[in-house]
């Protein structure tokens, strides 16, 4: 019996899962069979198995050496991890090469399992399954490019429409092209004219899923100079990442700001990666690339899952978990939701259904830095926040989560809060956070961030255009010189009259 530390929710059972790709084998145990996915462990390899496929029709020989022996090391890792539940998926190269059969036979002894060998259509299932689990909501189409193949499919909502697969991944394409991207970019061209579903697409958001695509965002965020280094939700814009994108469709990446930090197995397929990226756009004409870092292991994850549970916020389920982990109480950060709620009511301020989602999160993240010292409180959660393995929230949303905590716990009027993160917020978001802050920064002072108290202050609206918040008369004792003061900050960000007074007064 492995002895769970407090850091662990208590009630998960780690679950291993092994995705054999055409370029990329990957473990990945997760915490568990969740609506939010926590990674417990993450291991890689580039066995490079769809090397050649395309000339000698059999996975490469050295890759598939390598492999074997990976893979005694994979399931001894997801053993010592205490994973109960083992899966192990491969995809295009094995599922097409004249040795397939007898690879997989191999990797199943040594795994000591049934390895389940998608066809293109489970492929892209769950590829788009993935998506769907990682956006609220998804509305596009997705395209995952792995080693050996391309896979699109509609997503809206909880729905998967139309898909295809097409040979169209960065090794392959590799191969087929003899090394020249600019070839590639022809051939690619070709193969899509075939997926007619792109032209739905129009005025849509394109899913970029895969590592290839993932390492073509990261160097965007590096020759960009953009200030938040997560992945999921990234956003390249269609008129200003078409230089970018030609440039390494050329294949001049060597002196780009950031190359470095890409490995040179997956450097060598960046361009052909760019080449497709440019005919999907072309094709489709989306209004935006978002980049997924869910892809085909998420949704097969995702598909494990009963159907209320996949319906379940991922957003608020891992703020939750979180809060569960780190606040002082989370009973208190649920009646924060509930107060807050009534509070923004109060004030006659309405909210949109993805405004009530991150206000949610928000309160439920609330607390999650008081281990910290006082000073760096707000700064430790901020960066936990902006960078937490979050999904279901776009980086605007992200930052406004962040910048609620810090205004909670540095002040309302600090402007000196992380202003390169700040400026990805929406002038909206940083009103919202300011004034959600400053509402937190009255309560958790007369509740000493213990649950009871906040379900009995009320807000009452007075003759006088005074709106009060009300102590009940049994709390009288909690009104004080610091919440007056708290109040008064309120007051200058809310822009209105407001008291703090006990009831009966």
């Amino acid at each position: 019996m492995i002895s769970l530390s407090q850091g662990r929710l208590q009630d998960r059972r780690p679950i291993s899962i092994i995705d054999i790709g055409s370029n990329s084998i990957r473990l990945v145990v997760y915490e568990g069979v969740v609506r939010s996915p926590t990674v417990l462990f993450n291991e890689k390899m580039l066995a490079g198995l769809g090397r050649g496929l395309v000339t000698t029709g059999r996975l490469d020989e050295a890759g598939v050496a390598r492999s074997m022996d990976e893979f005694k090391r994979f399931r001894a890792l997801s053993e010592q991890a205490g994973a109960e539940s083992f899966y192990v998926i491969a995809t295009a190269a094995a599922r097409e090469a004249e040795n397939g059969p007898d690879f997989i036979r191999r990797a199943e002894e040594i795994l000591g399992t049934q390895i389940r060998v998608l066809t293109g259509r489970e492929e892209a299932y769950y590829s788009a399954l993935g998506v769907i689990s990682g956006f609220h909501p998804a509305d596009g189409i997705a395209g995952d490019l792995g080693g050996g193949s391309l896979e699109l499919v509609d997503v809206a909502g909880e729905t998967i429409g139309d898909g295809i697969t097409l040979p169209l991944g960065g090794l392959r394409l590799q191969d087929m092209s003899k090394s020249s991207p600019a070839a590639a970019a022809k051939i690619a061209r070709v193969e899509l004219a075939r997926a007619k579903l792109l032209k739905g697409g129009e005025g849509r958001v394109f899913y970029a899923v895969g590592g290839t695509w993932r390492n073509l965002a990261r160097l965007h965020m590096n020759a960009t100079g953009y200030p938040l280094n997560v992945m999921h939700h990234y956003e390249l814009g269609i008129d200003g990442s078409l230089p970018f994108l030609r440039q390494v469709a050329r294949g001049d990446i060597e002196n780009m700001k950031g190359i470095e930090g890409v490995s040179k197995a997956r450097r060598a397929l960046l361009p052909y990666g760019a080449a497709v990226l440019l005919e999907i756009i072309a094709a489709m004409q989306p209004s935006k690339i978002v980049v997924s870092a869910l892809g085909v292991r998420e949704g097969f994850l995702f598909s494990l899952l009963p159907q209320e549970s996949q319906r379940a916020d991922p957003l608020t389920s891992a703020a939750g978990e979180l809060a569960l982990l780190r606040a002082r109480s989370v009973t208190h950060a649920q009646e924060l939701v509930e107060w807050t709620a009534q509070s923004l009511a109060a004030f006659d301020i309405a909210e949109t259904e993805e405004e009530k989602r991150y206000r949610h999160a928000a309160c439920l993240l609330a607390d999650i830095g008081w281990r910290a010292h006082p000073e760096y409180r707000g700064t430790q959660s901020l960066n936990i926040i902006a960078h937490a393995s979050f999904i279901g929230v776009d980086h605007p949303g992200r930052l406004f989560l962040a910048l609620v905590n810090a205004f909670r716990n540095d002040g309302v009027f600090n402007d000196g809060i992380a202003p390169e993160l700040k400026a990805l917020a929406t002038p909206r978001y940083l009103e919202r956070a300011r004034l959600l802050g400053a509402l937190m920064r009255v309560v958790y002072l007369l509740t000493a961030s213990m649950p009871g108290v906040m379900p009995k202050l009320k807000w009452e609206k007075r003759d006088n255009g005074v709106l009060a918040l009300v102590i009940p008369a049994s709390r009288a004792a909690l009104k004080g010189e610091r919440p007056e003061g708290r109040m008064a900050q309120l007051a200058k960000v809310s822009g209105r009259k407001l008291e703090l007074v006990v009831s009966g007064s």
